[in-house]
């Protein structure tokens, strides 16, 4: 059996390395049972011991930049120092493919070497005669056995009573469109995931962008991911929702923006990070590991928004398309969970949504399966007619925070100014009431037209 990682490689190490300072749950699971001794390189063994003594005394791993700051208090000798630092800058580096193979890998390594420890124990005791400790020998291995393996997700039904009771609990992040916001009980909250469920071109990035800018405004850390538009688009989205300047005409009112983007700039001690990534190659788990390094080097975040989530690609190919699009939506929640971020993507509606007054969640492209996943479901539908005069009619479809079933008819929705206001609401049934009554009206109406008609024939 192998006694360390040497036979897996170099990059190996550099990326397990990597994994135990950015993922913070994998840390945990494999911290108490690796060993320096693992590692072939010295460096590797210095780095991996440090990480160990932080550990043991905050209960957690060090981000890169405490990890930087240990080597240059705790190593006196200049050279080495230099080669742990350059080293610290490789693990840094270290690529994200394969990530949960090295994870896998490395923690099934820790695990072999665990049992073959309980199993050296064993056999000792067994050569020795002692056949009295049997109890003690099938324990030795059955800790072994546990090796990695955490509880998870388990609460005591009388723990944290206080924070329990606490007024506002949830501490959630308000989406800046006041009518939903009350419905939602203030926004989502840190583990929450949303989506904004529209066809295609209604207005899905202006909702995403609108909460975005929301979250930034109110002091939180955002990331917005995109996949199809340009950056300087998105950009000058925020600029126009600071200016109240349409997009258009940005350039011509440049001197103005340009001062209040400067002030904002020297006000704020948050970021809102905006990053493009590739439509057709990129996995939720490559996405989190981003997430993961940036966390590690110190950018705190609280909101991540993913525009959209129908352009992740699922882990490994199945046949099964529907299943895959479910886990790409269940390992958004999953980050959102791990990482404590609210999390906020938007989906395509099917075809019959583009012509539809209400979306429902029927109606979303692809596998309902990522409708089962949302904390809360928001539909946006225009008729050609509402294109025209800035208007749009939003549902809640789905929440599990408060209700639901709840439509906005013909809200305003200005997708260049990115004005979006719900003033009036009423229920589905409601909807459908009143659309029955405007069928009425719309029939009667065209009945005395008829009949004023034949009255000026005769």
């Amino acid at each position: 059996m192998n006694k360390n990682f040497d036979y897996l490689g170099n990059t190996f190490q550099l990326q397990l390395l990597n994994q135990i300072i950015v993922d913070k749950e994998f840390s945990m699971t494999i911290m108490d049972v690796i060993e320096s001794s693992y590692f072939d390189n010295k460096y590797f063994k210095i780095i991996l011991q440090m990480v160990k003594e932080y550990y043991v005394k905050y209960q957690s791993t060090p981000n890169f930049d405490t990890l930087e700051q240990i080597v240059k208090s705790e190593i006196s000798q200049e050279l080495v120092a230099k080669i742990v630092l350059d080293t610290i800058t490789q693990v840094k580096d270290a690529p994200f493919e394969g990530t949960q193979f090295v994870q896998e890998k490395a923690l099934k390594f820790c695990k072999q070497q665990e049992l073959q420890k309980a199993m050296d124990k064993a056999q000792k005791i067994i050569t020795e005669g002692d056949f009295e400790s049997y109890d003690k020998v099938e324990g030795l291995v059955r800790e072994a056995l546990q090796v990695g393996e955490r509880e998870t997700g388990l609460t005591d039904i009388f723990s944290n009573l206080d924070t329990v009771l606490d007024e506002d609990f949830r501490h959630p992040i308000p989406m800046g469109i006041p009518g939903i916001d009350k419905l939602l009980k203030g926004g989502l909250a840190k583990g929450e995931i949303g989506v904004i469920l529209a066809p295609t071109g209604v207005g899905k990035t202006t909702i995403l962008t609108k909460i975005a800018n929301t979250a930034f405004n109110l002091g939180y850390n955002v990331i917005q991911i995109f996949f199809e538009d340009n950056p300087k688009i998105v950009q000058r989205k925020h600029f126009t929702l600071w200016t109240g300047i349409e997009p258009d005409n940005l350039v011509q009112n440049k001197e103005e923006v340009m001062g209040k983007i400067t002030e904002i700039k020297e006000t704020m001690k948050n970021e809102l990070i905006l990053k493009k990534l590739p439509s057709d190659s990129v996995t939720m788990n490559q996405i989190k590991n981003q997430l993961r390094k940036m966390i590690a080097d110190g950018t705190k975040i609280d909101l991540v928004l993913l525009d959209y989530i129908d352009c992740v690609v699922p882990e490994s190919s199945s046949k099964d398309e529907w299943k895959a699009e479910g886990s790409v939506m269940r390992g958004f929640e999953a980050m959102c969970h791990e990482l404590n971020l609210v999390g906020w993507t938007a989906t395509q509606g099917n075809r019959s949504s583009i012509s539809s007054e209400v979306v429902t969640t029927d109606q979303m492209g692809g596998s309902i399966k990522k409708a089962q996943v949302g904390h809360v479901i928001i539909s946006v539908a225009k008729t050609l007619q509402q294109k025209e005069m800035n208007l749009a009619t939003i549902a809640i479809t789905k929440s599990r925070l408060g209700k639901d079933g709840v439509v906005f008819e013909n809200c305003k929705f200005n997708n260049e100014l990115l004005e979006i206001d719900t003033e009036s609401s009423v229920t589905f049934l409601g909807f459908e009431e009143q659309q029955e009554e405007r069928k009425r009206d719309r029939v009667k109406e065209l009945l005395e037209k008829r009949k004023l008609r034949e009255q000026q024939q005769n």
